[in-house]
């Protein structure tokens, strides 16, 4: 890289950070020998960081310690052995996508100054259109799954009562959104923000796989309209958050036409399996959704933040949200203004995502990432499949719907114990207190949570994304490790 004198200085920053992250190994080829996070507590952390803003900057050392501190202390989300969120690390091409469209700086609310972005989101969209299996459609990147979440909802709302969008949702019934006992908590955070309201959030039963019970969503329905309410948004969920279960779209698709109720389906996790031949069954249906919402950035590995809205009904985006600003849309202006997109959401200040997720998919090609889908889940196969003959180790469900395995941790101690209701409450702390071992050494990361509404309490819930892409060694070192670190609890 060659500077002049005059951007010597910015040179050498932009030096520093390309050279930290090939060091460093944050993307491609991550160490194992590195840790995963050289974890400290709050209060230990805030010195070490020296955190201060003063009146005149800081010299070319001190940035460089910053940036040295800022990787020493933070998670290596790229790490093979961070199992911890529904994302991992993203590959060198995602990186060269996200830094140039950063570089370039631009906002995705006009071809005027997002020409080529334009025309990327619009090419992506209709990919992805196809991709799920629409005839026709529309669609948008936004900041993420929650916030297409509530797009969907938002949507609904508009098709069922379009003067609300003029007159508000006043001296009407209560409207009605339906959606499962294991569905994301964004949920009921659109109902809150659209004056919805959380108690008209209807939650139907799942089954013991933690699927919707169709059944049950047409009687919370039928119940609904017995209490004076207007059922309008149904959410099917494909890949919860916890179990990686895939609601059945198809009965939920012909309850939603039979009572004209809008169906979305919230695919942020589980959508990906629509890549790979093998997996896409788990989505059966889901061309017939009014809305689907899915992030690359999670299992698929795209640069956070990659986030997709597509949407059955051409225009109606557009037609929900438009304020039609006259100082950034207008109608006379010298080119196809159809591609001044951005009326069409919420946002006003928009990132130009598609670009990222263009470079990504253009060029791995779709084989390559059909490759990675089916390596994630073979690897969660390989995992339950061992662990379930491992002592010490029991599934929560018998097989895995998507990438999650979920299961307990039964040290030695606890092994010939009778199952009592206090042997259980013992087994409740287990999970915990390895979460605190393996963070503290920096062995690895893996989540785990309770279901209170299933009676199950605190389990390890271990997810497989695509990159990096997880071998039946490192699923041994996870069982290995959670062994050693949990055998004297």
């Amino acid at each position: 890289m060659e500077c002049d004198d005059t951007t010597e200085s910015s040179c050498k920053l932009l030096k520093k950070v390309l050279d930290l992250v090939q060091e460093e190994h944050l993307v491609a080829d991550a160490d194992r020998s590195k840790k995963v996070v050289e974890f400290k507590h709050p209060r230990e952390l805030q010195p070490l960081l020296a955190l201060n803003i003063g009146q005149e900057g800081k010299s070319e050392e001190e940035v460089k310690k910053i940036l040295e501190d800022v990787v020493k202390y933070s998670v290596r989300t790229g790490h093979p052995h961070f199992y911890n969120q529904l994302y991992a690390g993203i590959d060198e091409i995602g990186l060269a996508g996200a830094w140039l469209s950063t570089a370039l700086n631009t906002n995705q609310y006009t071809f005027e100054v997002a020409s080529v972005f334009s025309l990327v989101e619009h090419h992506v969209i209709s990919t992805l259109v196809k991709l799920f299996g629409l005839k026709d459609g529309d669609g948008i990147f936004s900041p993420g799954g929650s916030m297409n979440n509530m797009y969907g909802m938002q949507l609904a709302k508009y098709r069922h009562f379009k003067d609300g969008k003029t007159e508000g949702i006043f001296g009407r019934k209560p409207m009605v959104a339906l959606t499962s006992d294991q569905s994301h908590y964004s949920i009921k955070k659109a109902a809150n923000w659209m004056g919805i309201g959380i108690n008209n959030v209807v939650i139907v039963a799942t089954d013991r796989f933690g699927r919707m019970i169709p059944q049950a969503l047409k009687q919370a329905i039928n119940v609904s309209k017995e209490n004076g309410k207007e059922p309008f948004f149904v959410n099917a969920t494909a890949g919860t958050t916890v179990f990686g279960s895939f609601d059945p779209i198809k009965e939920i698709a012909d309850i939603c036409e039979k009572e004209k109720l809008w169906l979305h389906v919230d695919a942020c996790w589980g959508g990906t399996a629509i890549l790979s031949k093998k997996h896409k069954h788990n989505l059966a249906g889901i061309e017939r959704a009014d809305s689907i919402s899915w992030n690359p950035h999670k299992m698929l590995g795209a640069p956070l933040q990659c986030s997709a809205l597509i949407v059955k009904h051409k225009g109606l985006l557009h037609e929900c949200n438009s304020a039609s600003a006259t100082y950034l849309f207008q109608q006379d202006k010298f080119y196809d203004v159809s591609f001044d997109t951005g009326d069409k959401s919420f946002q006003c200040g928009r990132k130009v995502d598609a670009f990222k997720f263009y470079m990504f998919l253009t060029t791995h090609g779709l084989k390559e990432l059909e490759r990675r889908v089916d390596a994630a889940f073979s690897a969660s196969l390989y995992l339950n499949k061992k662990l379930k003959s491992r002592e010490g180790f029991r599934p929560v469900l018998e097989e895995p719907q998507c990438t999650n395995v979920c299961f307990w941790y039964i040290p030695p101690r606890l092994r010939k114990e009778t199952e009592s209701p206090e042997w259980w409450d013992e087994i409740a702390k287990i999970a915990p207190q390895l979460k605190e071992r393996m963070i503290t050494k920096g062995v690895m990361m893996v989540g785990y949570q309770p279901i209170p509404i299933k009676n199950l309490c605190n389990f390890i819930r271990m997810v497989n994304c695509c990159y990096p892409t997880a071998t039946e060694e490192d699923m041994d070192f996870v069982l290995n490790t959670i062994d050693t670190l949990g055998k004297d609890l």
